[in-house]
């Protein structure tokens, strides 16, 4: 049966950045989804604006961050919308052609975080995270 994850994450490269950033993998999620969004806001904004110029950062930001977890999927759609923001500033054009795009980046975008999800609630459940420590009694009791 094929993988569903491997069609959002490629997983080489996600096992390599948990193993890179060990204890901060968890934590580092948290900084991709949190500037995960204000970049799809940033674009979505930029977009009903018609500006151009203003998709360009936000979505060279949300490719960075995306390929360095192997998001790749995300990563493409960021960089062809990037490209493609550069484009229309250059022909002075509006982004109107990329309404579609940026209409499946949502989308898209909450796929890989609840794969990531998953991906840090199993690595918290294999190192322990969360669970109770057994009382002892007498101890820490003055």
């Amino acid at each position: 049966m094929p993988n569903p994850t491997a069609a959002f994450v490629d997983l080489a490269t996600l096992s390599q950045a948990r193993e890179e950033l060990g204890a901060g993998f968890v934590r580092m999620l948290g900084y991709f989804r949190d500037d995960g969004w204000r970049s799809l806001l940033a674009i979505e904004e930029a977009m009903r604006a018609g500006n151009a110029a203003s998709l360009i950062r936000p979505a060279h930001t949300l490719k960075g961050e995306a390929l360095q977890f192997g998001a790749r999927p995300l990563a493409e759609l960021a960089e062809y919308i990037e490209e493609t923001a550069r484009r229309c500033v250059e022909d002075h054009e509006a982004p109107n052609a990329l309404v579609g795009d940026i209409v499946r980046l949502r989308p898209l975008f909450e796929a890989t975080l609840a794969l990531f999800d998953r991906e840090a609630s199993m690595l918290s459940r294999r190192q322990g995270f969360g669970r109770r420590m057994p009382i002892v009694p007498g101890y820490g009791q003055r």
